[in-house]
């Protein structure tokens, strides 16, 4: 079985910060969101990974994921020049995936319960049934396999339709009548039926090949669509509250390494990771959090569910529940909370006595202040 991992998306719905930065490359508890993808790809026993980036952060993407060896898989680079549809992006990978069975992700899903366990349950299915021939007839070894979760409001989301046999019938999108509260996570298995009927669909009215009405394709011309209910969290990273939240379920699970320099001033509580040359002074650093390299945190208060990444500078700040990239400086801040910080930025408290207020903010912003 093969991998493709979607990562062309612009990620508008992040900006500013992925003006200048892929969306994949966001980190959650400092680790970019598109590791744990792979992580869950290669913990599945997948060692071939298709990657399919754009021309516009393409590069950035390979320069830091690389041959993929860190991961211990393979990795081929896939370049959609255009953002026409997750079919699409499954079109243009046909040379990769030949006629392997493969499992689709979505480059900015981070999902609890990994993939292995998905993977080995389509894996079953089709080894323990034959196919019939691909003629169109209806067969008995699952042509796809979809993920689902059960969501409060349907209507935003891909919808499933089940059978009286727990086959899935149907996809609706953004339903005004929900059939079901069962949502499409992002994850899918195919084997290579799909990309026949990936070749009878046409784009949709936003211009996209979708995966659904590929899904779909399959469904009418009678073959078998599988699905799983997901056990534990999901979350689509693509906006800033979700991605804290996200942060701060990786943080729940760290366990406390001081591998940097704590000063006997300074207190560390819970579970906290303080990499190797990072240095803490007289500072308190409450967990979760995480603290990396080469930071250096001065009379500064860091909170519960903060990572810091490296080459910080935070001076006589207090900080929590916020996601900090590298190289940002922030000095004499009394609490800054629920954010996330750019790389190269410099937050400091101006000594001029006026109350005022100073901005320079960059095109679709958004700043509360209290």
């Amino acid at each position: 079985m093969k991998g493709l991992i979607l990562s062309g998306g612009a990620g508008t719905r992040l900006r500013p910060i992925t003006h200048t930065s892929a969306k994949q490359l966001v980190p959650v508890a400092n680790r970019p969101i598109l590791f744990y993808g792979i992580d869950d790809m290669a913990a599945a026993g997948i060692q071939e990974i298709g990657i399919v980036i754009s021309p516009a952060t393409g590069d950035e993407i390979r320069s830091a994921v690389g041959d993929g060896s860190e991961f211990g898989v393979c990795v081929t680079w896939i370049v959609q020049e255009e953002p026409l549809g997750l079919a699409h992006a499954v079109q243009i990978a046909r040379d990769f995936l030949a006629d392997s069975d493969f499992v689709m992700y979505l480059g900015d899903n981070m999902l609890e319960q990994g993939l292995a366990g998905f993977v080995s349950g389509f894996e079953r299915a089709r080894s323990a049934t034959q196919s019939l021939p691909l003629d169109g007839a209806s067969t008995v070894s699952p042509a796809a396999q979809i993920l689902l979760a059960r969501v409060e409001d349907p209507s935003s989301f891909g919808v499933a339709a089940l059978g009286d046999n727990g086959e899935v019938v149907a996809l609706v999108e953004k339903p005004a009548d929900p059939p079901s509260d069962l949502a499409l996570v992002g994850v899918y298995l195919f084997d290579e039926r799909i990309h026949s009927a990936i070749d009878s669909i046409e784009a949709s009215a936003r211009g996209e090949l979708e995966i659904t009405d590929a899904i779909q394709a399959l469904i009418d011309a009678g073959h078998v669509v599988h699905h799983e209910v997901l056990h534990g969290w999901w979350i689509d990273t693509g906006k800033k509250d979700p991605l804290l939240e996200c942060n701060r379920l990786v943080l729940d699970t760290v366990v406390q390494r001081i591998d940097g320099e704590v000063d006997s001033d300074s207190r560390v509580e819970g579970k906290v990771i303080i990499e190797a040359g990072a240095r803490v002074s007289n500072s308190i650093v409450r967990g979760p959090a995480i603290i990396d390299r080469g930071t250096v945190v001065t009379d500064s208060h860091i909170g519960p569910y903060s990572s810091v990444a490296r080459d910080c500078t935070i001076v006589s700040s207090e900080i929590d529940n916020s996601v900090i990239l590298r190289r940002a400086s922030i000095k004499d801040i009394p609490r800054l909370t629920d954010s996330i910080v750019g790389r190269d930025t410099d937050i400091s408290r101006s000594r001029s006595r006026a109350r005022a207020t100073r901005l320079m903010i960059g095109d679709n912003s958004h700043v509360e202040i209290e």
